[in-house]
């Protein structure tokens, strides 16, 4: 064996020795994170491409809502307007057949809703998941079974049922109906009997009465699942169309969905530039309302799904 060889083999194990363990432990973590980075774009790039195809028809609803008619619908489509014409924009809101009274009532609309749904689902809720009573369990799912009878049914009986009160061609035949839904009173009742039921024992105990018991502990538990909710009727209020097409006969009680169907040129056919212009501005106060309680909806989806 030569002096180079005894050598070699005689630094070996030391050079193996002194590899620092801290090196090895970065070449982990710098592994774990690159994998990390794959996953992410590997998920992230896809959902973001699926996002930008639903978008698509909302960047073209603003483009179009830019456009002279003329340019609406020309082969190859231009994304970018020529000519900026904010005079359509100008048109829907102050012009002769203004949007803002239709805007009005379906503001007025939404939030009575919402505010009557609120209070009748939690309140309904509460009572089918925490209060003891007779029938309870059949009385719930006689109600659940309302569901099943489709909308359409029921829109002769509530025209002539509303037309004898008198409430016809009123906001107010828009505005009853839809303080009382079946899901509404179903999710609030589901989430209140995922709640433990220790703290109302204990409170309950120390002499709180029902009432004290769901406003004090429940409610605000609740939070979550109630801003779920007025979102969910928020957007379908503001949405309707076939219930105000039914009930309303007037221009002047006439709901945003309504009076978007309004605006026509000199030949009677749809307008694109202003109807586009009208359809923007119809879609802010839902991208304003979810911006505000989009937290607490993920948070309330969320929580479902974990129960």
């Amino acid at each position: 064996m030569t002096d180079a060889t005894r050598t070699a083999g005689a630094r070996g194990p030391a050079s193996a020795a002194s590899v620092d363990p801290r090196t090895s432990v970065a070449a982990r973590r710098a592994q774990r994170r690159r994998r990390e980075l794959l996953r992410r774009w590997g998920w992230g790039v896809p959902l973001w491409l699926l996002a930008l195809l639903f978008l698509l028809p909302f960047a073209w609803m603003i483009s179009t809502s830019l456009k002279p008619d003329v340019d609406a619908f020309t082969v190859p489509m231009r994304w970018i307007p020529r000519d900026v014409r904010w005079e359509n924009y100008l048109e829907v809101l102050f012009g002769e057949g203004s949007i803002l009274p239709a805007f009005g009532n379906s503001v007025l609309v939404a939030l009575l809703r919402v505010a009557g749904e609120l209070t009748t689902a939690t309140l309904a809720g509460y009572a089918f998941a925490r209060l003891r009573f007779r029938g309870r369990g059949p009385v719930f799912i006689a109600y659940l079974a309302t569901s099943l009878i489709p909308a359409q049914l029921l829109l002769v009986p509530r025209f002539v049922y509303f037309q004898k009160l008198g409430l016809y061609d009123s906001l107010w035949a828009l505005i009853l109906p839809g303080m009382f839904t079946v899901l509404g009173t179903f999710l609030m009742r589901q989430f209140f009997i995922a709640q433990p039921g220790e703290f109302a024992e204990a409170a309950r105990i120390d002499g709180a009465n029902e009432w004290q018991i769901f406003r004090r502990i429940y409610l605000p538990t609740a939070m979550p699942m109630i801003s779920a909710l007025a979102i969910l009727t928020f957007v379908w209020s503001w949405n309707d169309f076939e219930t105000p097409l039914v009930f309303l006969s007037t221009p002047e009680s006439f709901t945003l969905p309504l009076a978007l169907t309004s605006f026509t040129d000199e030949t009677g056919a749809m307008a694109p530039g202003v109807s586009m212009a009208a359809a923007v501005i119809s879609i802010l106060p839902i991208l304003v309302v979810f911006l505000i309680f989009q937290r607490r909806f993920v948070q309330a989806m969320t929580e479902s799904a974990l129960k």
